[in-house]
């Protein structure tokens, strides 16, 4: 994720809100039975396999909570870990930790668990050209931070909005059939009023409407719920005149199978819409507690 000035807030607020969402009232547990003095350590560790992504985020947490705590990382983003990894060390103010603690785990678990999909469908691909993307089938807010984890997976990110690239769909299609323009119409006006730099895709159903979108002049077809056979049947005609993209239907058990077909990337929406949160633990080294004032 490169950072910019403008990155960096967009996460500093993401942060906050997460924050004001688990501690807007305290967290009175702590604040009625620890004492605010109590210094101690703790290590965040991986209780299942995967691959880390979110470490950074859940050290800005920490220091967003308290700015006195000390933070290192032991397993970056991207990182294959087992169980027992270590990911992080925590010190500080036992308060702070707490405080901290679900918010920073929040966002480690999930972008871990986006990570880790990310790498089992890559693993798929092994010694073929096709690659697995992303869409923007993200968590409202979070979709920055979502392609960052598909990307320590991976993966590569498609669309990041939606002035990021010109997909007319079948939506699109629809209103504009309704007013007389044909598939040929349509590519063609995308293509007139384009911003520089932008590609024309299209989403079609069949075969016919690939041979179509192509014939129209589309940079890129979308193959949407075909089955192998149909996949086929596009790519031999058309993989040296357009790019293809593979989407909708597609799962680990049958990713390879649709990437054989020779399209050039497959787009995964469960990458970001339905990951199993990576099990993470944060636990106090007992040998580490002490009062700050002895």
């Amino acid at each position: 994720m490169k950072k910019t000035p403008a990155l960096e807030e967009q996460i500093a607020a993401i942060i906050d809100l997460a924050l004001a969402e688990d501690l807007g009232r305290g967290d009175v547990t702590s604040e009625i039975l620890i004492p605010p003095e109590l210094k101690g350590r703790a290590t965040i560790s991986a209780k299942e396999a995967g691959i880390m992504a979110g470490v950074e985020i859940a050290r800005k947490v920490f220091l967003r909570v308290d700015p006195s705590i000390s933070f290192s990382i032991l397993s970056k983003d991207g990182t294959a870990v087992k169980p027992g990894d270590k990911i992080a060390e925590v010190g500080g103010r036992v308060i702070s930790i707490l405080n901290a603690e679900r918010t920073a785990l929040n966002f480690l678990q999930r972008l871990s668990g986006i990570a880790s999909l990310t790498a089992q469908y890559t693993a798929e691909m092994h010694g073929l050209k096709t690659y697995i993307a992303d869409t923007r089938k993200t968590t409202p807010g979070l979709r920055r931070l979502e392609k960052h984890a598909v990307s320590m997976g991976g993966g590569r990110n498609h669309r990041f909005h939606l002035g990021d690239g010109i997909l007319i769909k079948d939506n699109h299609l629809a209103a504009l059939r309704a007013t007389g323009m044909n598939l040929k119409d349509i590519v063609a006006r995308a293509k007139k009023n384009a911003p520089h730099g932008l590609k024309v895709e299209v989403e079609v159903d069949t075969v016919p409407e690939a041979m179509e979108a192509a014939e129209a002049g589309a940079d890129i077809i979308m193959l949407d719920n075909m089955s192998p056979k149909e996949m086929r049947q596009v790519t031999k005609s058309l993989k040296s005149k357009v790019n293809i993209e593979a989407s909708g239907g597609i799962n680990l058990s049958n990713v390879r199978q649709a990437a054989l077909t020779g399209v050039d990337f497959i787009s995964i929406g469960a990458l970001t819409h339905s990951p199993k949160a990576l099990d993470v633990s944060l636990e106090f080294d007992p040998d580490s507690f002490k009062l700050a004032f002895l």
